[in-house]
């Protein structure tokens, strides 16, 4: 993503959240005007009273009276002070939490091509440290801007009316301060963001140590690590200590303009009050209300740091939001009257319109099909057939284009227009949660989630995952079964409801593909795909695993990618690719018989095999 400039137009974003939240803001901010107002009230009560006492002529009743009214004013203060909190702050963290929603939200529909351009400690940081300082702008921030319009401009006006001459002189630097503020807002935006881009920066590292903590202790380089987050950190102190020193400078230098007023107001409005001009209750009360003067003066400094960081971290996170995925539904294709004919037809496989359809419609069909990578050619001119029910192998060195074409089946990958179809349909219009949920897959990676493996399991086939029907019990304890997961389970003390660590960290290589693949089955979809399921499963357990799903899938498509031979021998045909091309087709028998890379690659696996049987009898002998 790249750097949008600092400009408050970010803001433009968060109208809609305002918006709904309009009448909370409005009450609150009467509130703080009735705060404000109460607040300025009270030194006249304190000049009415110094008056009174100075006169000499005075009776204790009615001090009293005026203490009363300034407990009375006090009680308002606080309970109004209370009531603008709970509306604007309120507001205020309601607006992040549906921000943090949105933004959530929006991230799952981005395409998977983003997420190989973006890290994910930076979208972590986006999502929690730039939509606190979001909160604190439309928050403390807007709080700042009233007190600053509505206090400073009051304690201005009564000042002027009460003794014009002494106002004039002690408002003179107030104009160096307004010079200050303008200065010290255009430097807090752009110390910001290089702050906010150090901390996303720390975030990525930890993110990405944490995540490959069993490397960093298998090759001893804890030490390394830790010298690079310690320079990430330092890197994230420094920008942080700019901000520090421009703080440091600008809200004492404020305070000290702040006193020259004071110290103004002592010779101007001393001499006035010898010369009696103004009377002592008078200067009493002005000395308060430049001290009053003091904090709008200060809010306007925090008004202009908080609205500069939140529109910085505003415009961090709208770039995430103006992110259009780059694969979507189609407007056109989602239009097609025969979509929903097709859909339905398929549901019943025993119904004349579905075997109709099976029989004049390939089950995946790809034609002509070139697909690159920023210009990079990765499949070239591919054509393939896969019919309903079709076991499909498909084999290749690493890098041959595999995993990218199964991609583009369920539109990970976009292909290009008409190159892919499914049941007769180019996939492009099939709307995208129809299409991709005629797939299950058990990817390379066989990501788990932080819950039990039960839950893992049926992650795919229930809308709400907390709990169990006793239809998806049965289908658990299937899937388990047929995943050989049995044994495994059984010498867990909570069996399948163990919790698994992150990324299913405490299980196994092989129980977590084993897992991933009880996962895909459970969804009991169109087609399966088995990306390089079994590469951690030894041989007599793969076995199991494919006579089960043989027996189960009768009927429907399954795709297998494996670089094993004992793996493929199920597939009705194999798919070899090489460079992106495809380099041989057809059942097994054919290509042993053809001599090609399928052939040799059988012979090796076989005399490999033969190779550990002889030297383990040899072993043993």
């Amino acid at each position: 993503m790249k750097k949008s400039q600092i400009s408050l137009k970010e803001f433009k974003a968060l109208l809609p959240y305002l918006a709904r939240y309009r009448t909370q803001y409005i009450v609150g901010i009467i509130c703080l005007i009735i705060v404000d107002a109460a607040q300025i009230a009270i030194p006249q009560f304190l000049r009415v009273a110094i008056d009174m006492i100075s006169s000499g002529g005075f009776e204790l009743k009615q001090i009293i009276i005026l203490a009363l009214w300034m407990i009375g004013i006090m009680a308002l203060v606080s309970s109004g002070r209370f009531l603008w909190r709970f509306f604007i702050h309120g507001s205020s963290r309601r607006i992040e939490a549906q921000l943090r929603e949105d933004l959530f939200s929006h991230l799952t529909k981005l395409s998977w091509d983003f997420y190989q351009k973006n890290k994910i400690g930076d979208l972590m940081a986006r999502s929690i440290n730039d939509l606190h300082a979001v909160r604190m702008s439309i928050g403390m921030g807007l709080v700042a801007l009233f007190d600053f319009v509505f206090m400073a401009g009051a304690i201005l006006i009564i000042i002027f009316i009460q003794d014009a001459n002494s106002a004039l002189y002690s408002i003179i630097p107030l104009p160096l301060v307004t010079a200050l503020i303008l200065i010290f807002g255009s430097m807090v935006g752009k110390k910001f963001r290089t702050a906010q881009e150090a901390y996303s920066k720390m975030s990525e590292r930890t993110q990405e140590t944490f995540a490959g903590i069993n490397v960093v202790k298998s090759f001893v380089k804890e030490w390394w690590f830790i010298k690079k987050f310690a320079d990430s950190n330092d890197d994230y102190k420094e920008a942080n200590m700019a901000l520090v020193r421009l703080f440091g400078f600008f809200f004492p230098f404020i305070s000290l303009i702040s006193g020259l007023t004071i110290l103004i107001m002592i010779a101007i409005g001393g001499v006035r009050v010898i010369n009696g001009d103004m009377t002592p209750g008078s200067l009493v009360a002005m000395f308060r209300y430049l001290s009053m003067l003091i904090w709008p003066l200060l809010g306007a400094g925090f008004m202009v740091n908080m609205i500069q960081r939140g529109a910085v971290s505003l415009g961090r996170i709208n770039e995430i939001m103006n992110t259009e995925p780059s694969i979507k539904n189609e407007e056109l294709g989602i239009k097609n009257e025969d979509f929903n004919v097709r859909l339905d037809n398929l549901s019943n496989s025993n119904n004349s319109h579905s075997s109709f359809l099976t029989s004049h419609y390939p089950a995946i069909e790809i034609i002509d099909m070139s697909f690159s990578y920023e210009e990079k050619n990765v499949l070239e001119k591919i054509n393939l057939t896969i019919n309903r029910g079709q076991w499909l192998g498909v084999m290749g060195k690493t890098g041959a284009g595999k995993s990218t074409l199964i991609k583009t089946f369920m539109r990970l990958l976009d292909p290009p227009p008409g190159s892919v179809r499914v049941f007769g349909l180019d996939v492009r219009d099939w709307p995208l949660e129809e299409l991709r949920r005629l797939f299950a897959v058990s990817p390379q990676d066989s990501y788990l989630f932080s819950d039990t493996i039960a839950k893992n399991i049926i992650y795919g086939m229930t809308e709400d995952n907390t709990s169990f029907s006793e239809d998806s019990r049965n289908n658990l304890i299937k899937a388990i079964e047929l995943a050989s997961l049995g044994k495994d389970l059984d010498n867990f003390q909570l069996g399948k409801d163990t919790l698994v660590g992150e990324r299913g960290l405490t299980l196994s290589g092989g129980q977590k593909q084993r897992t991933a693949v009880a996962r895909a089955f459970i969804m009991d979809s169109e087609f399966l795909v088995l990306d390089d399921s079994f590469s951690a499963v030894d041989n007599e357990t793969e076995v199991k695993i494919l006579n089960a799903l043989w027996n189960e899938r009768k009927g429907r498509t399954t795709i297998i990618i494996s670089h094993r031979v004992s793996t493929l021998k199920y597939a009705d045909n194999i798919l070899v690719l090489d460079k992106g091309k495809i380099l041989e087709y057809g059942s097994p028998s054919q290509l042993i018989g053809a001599g090609g890379f399928y052939s040799r690659m059988a012979a090796f696996q076989s005399l490999e095999s033969s190779d550990f049987k002889n030297g383990l009898e040899r072993a043993n002998g």
